[in-house]
C-alpha cells in the first residue's frame, strides 16, 4: 500500500469510525540526564514536529484511547496518565496553513471537522524503558527539553505549557517522582528532577532534611559508584508509605 493510500485508508476511518471533532493530545514527560523531556513526532519528509495523539474511536472511551496512543509510541503498558485540560478554542491554528506546512494533501471533502477539540493527557515514563517509535505520518519519534523545543504544528506549543504548569501545580499530590525516577536513585539525582519540573534550583540541605522526613524513601545498602569524590547511597520508594503520603496530602517537600 502506497503512502497516499495510506492517507486515505486513515481518512475514511476518521470520517466512518471515529467520533469527527473529538480527538486527543499526549504530553509524554521523561526525565534523562538532570533534564525534563517531552516525546514529538516528525511528519513525513518535513521539519514539523507534533505531539503524540489522534482521534477517538467510537468503541473507545478516552482514557482508553489515550492508552492506545501512548503504547504505540512508546512499548509501554499501564503508564500514569492524567487527563489535564480541554482544549476547544475556536480557531485553534491555521488549517490551511498547517496543511500546507505538513506537505501533505488536503483531505476529500467531509472526512476531516472543520473544528476539532482536543483532550490533552499528560503521561510520566521511566525514560530508560521507552522505545520511541513513529506511526505511518511520522519518520522521527524522539526526545526534546522541555526548554529546547522546536517549531510545532497546531497549539501543540501551548499544549505543552499547559502540561507543564499543570505537572508543578499537582508536584505534592501525584506520584511524579515515582514515575519519572528509574528505580534506583540518589537524593541529589531526585532533587534534579524536581528541579527541573520547576525550573528553578533547591536548597540541596532542606531538600535532603524535608524528602527523608516524609519516610517515603529506603536507603538501600549500595552506592551510586563512579562519581569523582562521593559515592552516594542509592534509595528506592517505599511503596506503601508514597501512597499513604498520596492519599493523606502528607507529600509537601518543596
Amino acid at each position: 500500500m502506497t503512502y497516499s493510500d495510506k492517507l486515505i485508508s486513515y481518512y475514511k476511518t476518521i470520517a466512518n469510525d471515529c467520533v469527527l471533532g473529538v480527538s486527543l493530545d499526549c504530553v509524554i514527560f521523561g526525565f534523562h540526564d538532570t533534564r525534563l523531556k517531552v516525546l514529538l513526532l516528525r511528519w513525513k519528509g518535513t521539519d514539523e514536529w507534533c505531539l503524540p495523539g489522534g482521534f477517538i474511536c467510537k468503541t473507545e472511551s478516552v482514557d482508553d484511547a489515550a492508552g492506545r496512543v501512548l503504547h504505540e509510541r512508546t512499548g509501554l503498558n499501564e503508564l500514569f496518565l492524567q487527563q489535564f485540560h480541554l482544549f476547544g478554542e475556536a480557531n485553534r491554528y491555521d488549517r490551511e496553513d498547517t496543511w500546507q506546512r505538513q506537505k501533505m494533501p488536503m483531505p476529500f471533502s467531509g472526512s476531516w471537522p472543520d473544528r476539532t477539540i482536543s483532550m490533552g493527557y499528560y503521561a510520566l515514563v521511566d525514560y530508560t524503558k521507552v522505545t520511541p517509535t513513529a506511526d505511518f505520518l511520522s519518520d522521527v519519534c524522539g526526545w526534546f527539553d522541555v526548554g529546547e523545543l522546536p517549531s510545532l504544528l497546531y497549539d501543540h506549543c501551548r499544549i505543552i505549557h499547559v502540561a507543564l504548569q499543570t505537572l508543578r501545580l499537582q508536584l505534592n499530590w501525584q506520584p511524579i517522582g515515582l514515575n519519572l525516577m528509574p528505580e534506583k536513585f540518589t537524593i541529589p539525582e531526585l532533587q534534579r528532577l524536581y528541579e527541573a519540573v520547576l525550573g528553578r534550583p533547591l536548597d540541596s540541605r532542606n531538600f535532603h532534611k524535608k524528602i527523608t522526613g516524609l519516610s517515603i524513601l529506603t536507603r538501600l545498602d549500595e552506592r551510586r559508584t563512579g562519581k569523582a569524590h562521593k559515592s552516594p547511597y542509592l534509595y528506592q520508594f517505599d511503596l506503601p508509605n508514597y501512597q499513604r503520603a498520596l492519599v493523606n496530602g502528607n507529600l509537601i517537600f518543596v
